[in-house]
């Protein structure tokens, strides 16, 4: 026979049942309270991403949606490296929205919604000082972003260059399928600026990330312009891709670009095609080696070479090869030069700003005929617009030797021509 629960008992039950109810009630007033409090709760989440990021991260406006699909904006962003003078990154407004299985799943899921920057301001140096001081965490995973990235209004600070007005669209991100991009901005380097426009695939992201080769594609324009020419062109490049940590590799790439020069007076179209390794690094451009094939019209000439390029603060060439025929929008040639059908061997060095102000050296040979030169393209680019109204002589300085020429019915021979325009002397700057 069983006993019935003294009611003492049963009402120390309550009591405690009634305590623990009542804790938990609080509790929950507590934390309701507090998501009701954006700034409050704004402020954690930032220090929690911050510190995990070695950041600190504030905002002067933080607001969120819990209904539906929960949405985090952040007005007036700064994220700045601790002990830097100058803010990492800025940002008008952040805009993220991730489904409620990516908050529960506490990192194991990154599935997010969407994700929008209005107005980032990136600063290189400051980008690279953190970079320097991260510890390495192993494999980087990639989101998936159901319905994509958008940055608008966007620059990247650098001590000699900027990129103004960049924008970028994402429709989707899955690290295993096709990532298709729009990119578009102006590169500033004065006097030259070069404005783009292009559209980027990229087969496999995650590949690409874990440094594994991948194919990408790009189509769209790009412009290269000081005040006084520009070269306008379109653009096409395919090949494997290697992301290493702070640099990238296709190789081979195959780049073709077809461009038209235009200065106050002339108009020069021309294609230009590219094969061989394309390393990205320390902001610039390298194919080394490379074939260049070269398809001009005018006073373009058609030509092939190997060598290397570089392109990025500054333009560097090294290349051999040799052009097809003398181009009919040149000045004519005298006896014997212009009765041969040789093609005409050179080799072209340049290192200097990307407009091709600086001097160029060049070696050119037809036969027994060689040419060495130096020159500022500018220059021999407006003695050419000039045409019979400027000086006979083009403006450089070199040396040409042949061992014959017919001038004006007089046969000369043993020649020995040395031209010197001091106009084409180093520049004081």
């Amino acid at each position: 026979m069983s006993e019935a629960t003294p009611p003492r008992r049963v009402g120390k039950r309550l009591l405690r049942l009634g305590a623990i109810l009542t804790a938990i009630l609080l509790a929950a007033l507590l934390i309701i309270g507090w998501l009701l409090q954006p700034q409050r709760a704004g402020k954690f989440l930032l220090e929690r991403v911050g510190s995990s990021l070695g950041l600190s991260i504030s905002a002067r406006a933080i607001d969120y949606r819990l209904r539906g699909t929960p949405q985090l904006v952040l007005r007036d962003v700064v994220a700045t490296r601790p002990g830097d003078a100058k803010a990492l990154l800025r940002a008008e407004r952040v805009f993220i929205s991730l489904p409620w299985s990516t908050l529960r799943a506490r990192g194991a899921d990154l599935t997010v919604q969407r994700v929008e920057l209005d107005g980032p301001v990136l600063d290189m140096p400051a980008l690279q000082r953190w970079l320097a001081k991260r510890p390495d965490t192993g494999e980087t995973r990639i989101p998936t972003l159901v319905d994509g990235l958008r940055i608008t209004r966007g620059s990247i600070d650098n001590d000699d260059w900027r990129i103004e007005g960049l924008t970028i669209t994402v429709p989707s991100l899955h690290p295993e399928r096709l990532l298709r991009a729009r990119v578009r901005g102006r590169y500033l380097a004065p006097p030259v600026s070069i404005p783009a426009d292009l559209a980027i695939a990229i087969a496999h992201p995650r590949r690409a990330l874990a440094g594994q080769r991948t194919g990408i594609a790009g189509v769209g324009t790009v412009t290269v312009a000081n005040p006084d020419w520009q070269v306008a062109s379109r653009v096409f490049l395919a090949g494997p891709l290697r992301l290493g940590k702070d640099s990238a590799l296709v190789k081979p790439v195959r780049l073709g670009i077809a461009a038209r020069y235009r200065s106050a007076s002339t108009t020069l179209p021309f294609r230009l095609g590219l094969h061989g390794p394309m390393a990205f690094n320390n902001a610039s451009w390298r194919f080394v080696p490379v074939s260049v094939f070269l398809d001009g019209d005018g006073a373009v000439p058609d030509a092939v070479a190997r060598g290397s390029v570089s392109v990025g603060q500054r333009l560097i060439l090294h290349l051999d090869g040799r052009i097809a025929g003398w181009p009919d929008a040149w000045p004519v040639l005298p006896v014997p030069l212009s009765a041969s059908a040789s093609p005409m061997p050179f080799a072209l060095d340049y290192k200097g700003a990307i407009d091709f102000a600086d001097l160029a050296a060049l070696e050119l040979a037809r036969d027994d005929t060689r040419f060495d030169a130096r020159f500022r393209l500018p220059a021999v680019l407006a003695w050419l617009d000039a045409g019979a109204t400027g000086s006979p002589l083009p403006p450089l300085q070199g040396n040409l030797s042949t061992p014959r020429l017919e001038i004006a019915g007089a046969t000369l021979e043993g020649i020995e021509v040395e031209l010197d325009d001091p106009g084409i002397l180093p520049r004081a700057d």
